[in-house]
Formats: structure tokens, sequence, C-alpha cells
């Protein structure tokens, strides 16, 4: 099983209980003797502001033969909820969790079921990913099952039309990037003779904010990479401290939002949307949404999305996410058996059929989408709806469109397409976190807690409150503090593995 790091969980984390039983093998008899579908509890997180209605709910029972009561917990206190339950006993059938580590020592005292033995009895759930179900391993035993998502979104958007005007073209090594910054700084992108535009908008968030991007294209690990033989933080390695150099000069001279570590992504886009900034590094499958609400306040503007860009060393890498974004994993303590167990994993296997997987993410056809070019188009006029009685149930999905065979979304604008193609081609260029499937108690113990010594060392060399040496002396905390344990353990368990 994979591990997702705890800084993560912090600003993104999606955590959703489930607990399913049904189909056809598992009615049980009831008082006269008639056959009834066993019911099913569940606890959801909610993403929406309003809890859904029945429609997508009652269809769902109907072609799986269960019965299910949910209850939906809003996402701001579901991690809460989840502790609660697991610390009074009380958890339902399956949990959708992003945070693993919280259940390792669980997991090593078998409270929870190991899947793996059975997936080739289901004929979808066994077309899961294997390079995916393999970053979920842990002591080499698959336990969870996994919502999909791509290796790797992060990139460019940019105003094409500020770089028209200026005669660049998309930014293909970090001089180049940092170039466009100052030019849309500098050089009045938006014609209106006023300096009042900036090259970048960033937020408060190291991984998925716009360093974590850039530190790849400057050759830095995925968190955890090797050195001399032991496995070391991202922030021990020279490309790191590159990185550093990169953003503090950004920084210094104002082609950045100064007060970044403090703003929201909200306010980050809002400063991208109104034309303040012209570039923003993140997930490319934003540009769409983005220029949605952009060209609405001016409909002339032009955006274009970018992913390959070289370092110093000349080549170009992307972190990856382990490809998924919430593991399942089955308590052992709510199944009972395992005619329990396949119960609710046939559940699963039939949530993976494309009439099933296209209902939970596009609703109903003809009401809910439309299917053009084999491709699903949301309908406009219905999005109150389909966000009201759809966008829910995305909580329950399993694998992703390859492995289920559900339809894709449907664009005609031509970045929000280009974008998907580069996501695409980043898989070429993947840099992969190299603690996953590592065990280290104290990471579990005391990770998120040391990871926070060395943002805040980041933020305050980037603002210029710290030089080399003073980062230097936040790594030797970091290290005293239980870092070198952490090092140690992952070394020894990748050993033990290789």
């Amino acid at each position: 099983m994979s591990k997702t790091k705890r800084m993560v969980v912090g600003t993104s984390c999606f955590i959703g209980v489930l607990g399913l039983l049904g189909c056809n093998q598992n009615e049980s008899a009831s008082s006269d003797g008639a056959k009834e579908s066993q019911p099913v509890s569940i606890m959801a997180v909610l993403h929406t502001p309003e809890v859904p209605d029945k429609k997508i709910h009652e269809m769902i029972e109907e072609k799986t033969d269960t019965e299910l009561e949910i209850q939906w917990v809003p996402q701001n206190n579901y991690e809460e909820r989840l502790n609660a339950a697991f610390a009074t006993g009380t958890l339902p059938q399956v949990l959708y969790i992003s945070n693993p580590e919280m259940f390792y020592e669980a997991i090593r005292d078998d409270q929870f079921w190991e899947i793996g033995p059975y997936l080739d009895e289901f004929e979808n759930l066994q077309n899961l990913k294997p390079e995916i179900m393999d970053n979920m391993r842990f002591d080499d035993k698959i336990y969870s099952l996994y919502q999909g998502r791509p290796l790797s979104r992060s990139g460019i958007i940019y105003r094409k039309d500020w770089a028209d005007e200026l005669g660049l073209s998309a930014p293909t090594t970090t001089d180049e990037v940092f170039e466009m910054l100052r030019a849309f700084t500098e050089d009045d992108p938006d014609g209106n003779g006023r300096d009042d535009t900036i090259g970048l908008t960033d937020r408060n968030e190291l991984q998925y904010g716009a360093f974590k991007a850039v530190a790849s294209w400057f050759g830095a690990p995925n968190q955890w990479g090797e050195k001399d033989g032991t496995i070391t933080p991202e922030f021990m390695f020279d490309e790191y401290m590159d990185t550093l150099h990169f953003f503090r000069e950004v920084h210094e001279n104002g082609y950045m939002n100064r007060d970044f570590p403090v703003t929201s992504k909200t306010d980050q886009q809002d400063m991208f949307k109104t034309g303040e900034a012209g570039m923003y590094i993140g997930s490319m499958g934003d540009v769409e949404t983005l220029y949605n609400d952009a060209s609405a306040l001016n409909p002339d503007l032009e955006y274009d999305v970018h992913n390959y860009v070289e370092g110093p060393h000349g080549e170009y890498g992307i972190w990856s996410i382990p490809g998924y974004s919430r593991m399942l994993l089955f308590p052992k303590s709510s199944i009972e058996t395992e005619e329990d167990l396949k119960h609710i994993l046939q559940f699963f296997d039939q949530l993976m059929e494309p009439e099933l997987a296209n209902l939970i993410t596009w609703g109903v056809e003809g009401e809910h989408y439309t299917v053009e070019d084999g491709m699903a188009r949301p309908i406009a006029e219905n999005q109150q709806a389909n966000d009201r009685e759809v966008k829910p149930y995305l909580s329950i999905e399993i694998g992703e469109a390859e492995t289920s065979g559900r339809y894709e979304g449907l664009s005609e604008y031509e970045p929000k397409i280009k974008a998907a193609e580069l996501e695409k081609d980043n898989e070429n260029y993947l840099i992969q976190d190299m603690s996953i499937g590592l065990n280290s108690d104290t990471y579990v113990r005391d990770g998120e807690r040391l990871q926070e010594i060395m943002n805040d060392a980041t933020y305050q060399f980037i603002l210029g409150q710290l030089d080399e040496e003073g980062f230097e002396r936040a790594v030797d905390n970091w290290k005293n503090q239980g870092g070198q344990i952490i090092m140690d353990e992952y070394t020894e368990s990748y050993n033990e593995l290789n």
C-alpha cells in the first residue's frame, strides 16, 4: 500500500466512508420466506452545499439490488467523524481514505481484509491498473481498491494574448519561464499604460501550487529520492535549493504575488481571471473553468496550456501522484465473513459496469448529459440539477474511464482538449515518490509535524527571511527531531524490498 503524504492531507484531503452489500447473490430471507436485498449503510463525504435528492440513489439501488442508507457528512467534519468511528469500533464496511498512514498499525494488527487474493474472481475489478494497485501495496499485499486520477496534471496555464502581444512563445526552459514572468510584470502586456500586472499568481500550497512543478523542472525528487544509497527527502537535494533561489528571485522582483504564502486558491485564481496575473502553474485541466469565468469579464482574452519545461540540466521531469485520489479499505470489525466481503466486492464490480459508472459520473442520459462523438456533454441548462443530483455520487466512483468504460467528458474549448493531451504526455516524464510502498513508523507518528519545519523554512527562504545557512539549520533541526530516523527506516525498508 502506498503512502499519501500528510502535507497533502492538510490542503486537499478528500475522505469518504462507504459500507455496501448487495446484488442478487446476497439476498437474505425475510420473516415470511421471501427474498429481500440486504441493507447497506453508507457515510459519504459531501462536497456540495446540499444533500442530493434520491434520484441517483434509487437508481443505484435498483440496478445493484441493494438497499442503501446514506448519511452525507460535510467534508470539513469528515475526518473527525472517521476518527470517532475508528476509536469507538463503529466503522462502516468500506472506508474511502486519502491518508492511509493513520491505519497502518491497524492493518498490521489484521483489522482489515486483504483483498488481493479475491480480485481475480471479479471481471471488472481485475482490470484495475496493476501499476496503481502496486502503489497501494502494504507489506507486499493488496488491501484496497482505488479511485483513479491522472498521474500528473501539472503544467502552465498562461495568457496567450499577452504573450502574443510581447512576442513570446510558450516557455520551454526555466529561463524562458522567468523571462515570461518578467515581461508580464514589466512590459505592460495588457497595453493599458499602467503598472498593474504581475507574472505569476500562486497560493499557500507547496505541492499543488507552483513550487512542486517548478522543483520538478529543476530536477528535484518527488518528496523522497535516493542519494548515496540513502532514501533522502527532496529538500536535501541541490535541485531543491536551485528552486528556492528561482522563487526568491521571482518574489524579490515582484514577478509574483508577494503574499502567496497566505493566499487561498480562490484568491489565486481570481488574480488570474481578473487579468492581474498572466501565469498559473498547477492543474492544466483547470483552464476551461478559469476561462469561462474570465471571459465573462473580458471576452477578448486568450488562454493556452503548456507542460514541457527543461531545467538547467536540459531535461524535463514532472512530479507524479500514485494514480489515485482515494483508496478503499475493508474493516473486519464490520465485515465478519469472507462471504460478506465478496458481496461487497461484487457491488464495486457492478459499479465499474459502464452503465453504472456513467450514472454516478454523469447522471441520466438525456436529462443530465448527452452523448456526442462517444463522449459525455453535460447539459448546460441543467447544471444546477447536475450539481444537486449527480455530483455527490462521484464519491463512490471506482477506477477510471479506462478501466470502467465510462464516457470521458466532451469539451469544445481547445486549450482544455490540449490539456488532456498534455496530461497523457506527462506520463513519459514522471518523477515518482521513492517512499511509495516503504514503511516508517516514525513518519506515521511524526511526519506531519516534521514537514511543517521544512515548509516554514521553504517559505522563509523565498521571502528572504533565511539564507542558505539558515535553511541548513532547519534541515538539521528536522533530522534531530526524528527526520534522520525516518531516513534510516525508509532506507532499511527499501533495501528489504530490493
